[in-house]
């Protein structure tokens, strides 16, 4: 990992040579009195989530004092409430958490992993083909091990500031007094077709005669209630051991289509912190995720593939920018699929270490051998995943196997929010369940996951082994994207993540770029539309682009697909005059909030 790490200490020598200017209090001398007075600018905060009654939740405790994690915590909570079909405590998360006052950033991963009896046929029928993807969804073989909550606690052992209790009371009041149900919520309670097929998802969601729940109904969900009860008095070890854990095991082994976890998987299930995986793009230095997140890695391949190309003169979403973008995304897409899995896992693959996996993605002669395949006037006829041994120099060279192509359905789903504190410390966080409402089970009131269907489906190809295939305790791949971006002094100046499936990527990239070489604030990149190639296949955001850009993008070679894009990208960017410039996806229901810290 020579090469990542080289460039995450750039990172960090980077923040130490530039420090901020002195964050001490003003003193002020009053000429009119005999004594010095001192006054202290407010302290102001920004939160950004994916519903109101989320934002709102943050923000309550933002207000007095809170740090970012603490409001991470009561907005995660009501979110898996409100907007259950995309995250919750029955799901994981990726966070990135920055400290201005000691100038670090630290990453969590919360990613669910495979329970101890998992193997890499999971997903093969009798006849050895994979299943169809909806029938693996539904019931408990597609369970992960929880990991969000562990997370949550373990980033509240380091940066919290308040107590632990007090950030369930957001959500215990939604959830015993209730909660508007939203239309994004009731339209895919309409659409999602087997859930009300599942006796405790039907009886929540659903009224006697098999409807959503209307719009505007009020919700209540006293179970949960109890769970965050118990949470809140007991921490995260009442979730993994004792009647929640009881509660969870008992739904994924008696559903249909059974699963295999243990209360032995929940209570041994840890939380980690990963370094970051950074680099540069133009002068702003972009800090993701690590593996099992494949986003970190690859949105950093896309951004440096596109570094040698004049975007800022190409102009915003012109056809010139969107061919350099669609033919970085597709170098990038192939080594995701080759390479990218929760590599600390593949012992054995080559000998190869999951530092020397990314240092050799990210390795800048590699990268600048790949975009020497970019033609600026057409599509590649055929685009392969890369050797990254080639460029290397250190002791993983000749090591890289050659792994087969993954199998991974990924259907979109997941959230994200981006929370800044008075005191500066930043989260920039993403969760999921995965699909729409996960596996359609609930327990203890909670959505859980469907996530072990990240997996790629096929172990191997032609008995070449696939990095993503499941095994027992690994992590499934992630497209997760969570970044916070430092500007040319070092400084904190975005952060910003969205949901999407494998798209989440793309999403993320068109509003850094938007952001850095079209100067648009955080709501015009985010606003501005969609133009993904995650599997493959060009997509444009449908009825937004005009027939020039169809026919301009034609004429490269790209055969676009039109069709809904639904990010849920939510941003906050330092403007120039030190406020918070907010953004938040107006394709989904989310708002953003700013205010200043109440002293007691």
């Amino acid at each position: 990992m020579r090469v990542f790490l080289l460039l995450a200490l750039a990172a960090l020598a980077a923040c130490g040579r530039n420090q901020a200017a002195d964050a001490r209090p003003a003193v002020a001398a009053d000429v009119m009195a005999p004594a010095a007075v001192v006054t202290t600018a407010p302290k102001r905060w920004f939160i950004s989530a994916a519903n109101p009654y989320a934002a709102e939740a943050g923000a309550s405790i933002l207000r007095k004092g809170g740090s970012a994690v603490d409001a991470a915590i009561a907005t995660q909570t009501v979110l898996g409430l409100v907007e259950p079909q995309s995250s919750g405590l029955g799901g994981g998360a990726f966070m990135l958490h920055y400290d201005r006052a000691t100038r670090t950033l630290e990453t969590y991963n919360g990613r669910e992993t495979a329970p101890a009896a998992a193997t890499a046929d999971r997903f093969l029928m009798d006849n050895g083909e994979p299943m169809a993807f909806y029938d693996a969804v539904v019931g408990g073989l597609s369970v992960g091990v929880p990991g969000a909550l562990r997370m949550l606690e373990l980033a509240h052992q380091d940066h919290g500031a308040l107590d632990w209790a007090d950030l369930f009371e957001p959500a215990l009041a939604l959830s015993e007094n209730g909660f508007e149900v939203s239309p994004r919520l009731n339209g895919l309670l309409a659409r999602v077709p087997k859930l009300n097929q599942l006796p405790a998802a039907a009886e929540y969601f659903y009224n006697q005669d098999g409807a959503p729940r209307p719009v505007g109904h009020v919700l209540k969900n006293p179970a949960y209630a109890q769970t965050l009860k118990s949470i809140a008095a007991g921490g995260a070890e009442v979730f993994y051991t004792g009647d929640i854990a009881a509660a969870i095991v008992d739904a994924v082994t008696t559903a249909p289509n059974p699963g295999d976890m243990t209360l032995e998987d929940l209570a041994s299930y840890e939380a980690v912190k990963l370094d970051p995986v950074c680099s540069f793009y133009r002068v702003y230095q972009i800090c993701s995720m690590a593996p099992p997140s494949s986003g970190g890695v690859t949105l950093l391949q896309i951004l440096a593939l596109m570094g040698p190309f004049d975007i800022a003169g190409a102009g915003s979403q012109s056809v010139e920018a969107l061919h350099i973008l669609f033919e970085a995304s597709r170098l990038a897409y192939a080594d995701r699929g080759q390479y990218l899995a929760d590599n600390s896992m593949l012992a054995g693959v080559g000998g190869l270490s999951s530092e020397e996996v990314i240092g050799g993605l990210l390795n800048p002669t590699y990268l600048a051998a790949r975009a020497q395949l970019i033609d600026g006037a057409n599509a590649a006829s055929e685009v392969l995943p890369g050797d990254p041994s080639a460029y290397d120099t250190d002791a993983s060279a000749g090591k890289w196997l050659n792994l087969s192509a993954d199998a991974s359905p990924e259907p979109p789903s997941t959230s994200h929010f981006v929370i800044v504190d008075g005191e500066g410390r930043v989260v920039s966080m993403t969760t999921t369940v995965e699909f729409a409402f996960g596996s359609h089970l609930m327990a203890g009131g909670m959505v859980l996951n469907n996530q072990l269907t990240d997996f790629s489906f096929l172990p191997e190809r032609d008995g070449v082994p696939i990095a993503n295939a499941v095994a027992p305790g690994k992590r499934p791949r992630s497209s997760m994207s969570p970044v916070i971006v430092f500007d040319g002094q070092g400084e904190f100046w975005s952060a910003l993540g969205s949901p999407g499936g494998p798209a989440i990527i793309g999403y993320v990239v068109k509003t850094l770029v938007a952001m850095i070489d079209w100067d648009m604030s955080a709501q015009e990149a985010i606003n501005l539309p969609n133009a993904v190639y995650p599997r493959g296949e060009p997509i444009l955001e449908e009825n937004v682009f005009d027939a020039q850009i169809i026919a301009g993008m034609a004429a490269r070679g790209h055969e676009v697909t039109q069709r809904a894009l639904t990010s849920g990208v939510h941003a906050v960017r330092m403007a120039p005059d030190g406020a918070f410039d907010g953004g938040a996806d107006p394709r989904r229901e989310g708002v953003w909030l700013t205010g200043e810290v109440v002293e007691n």
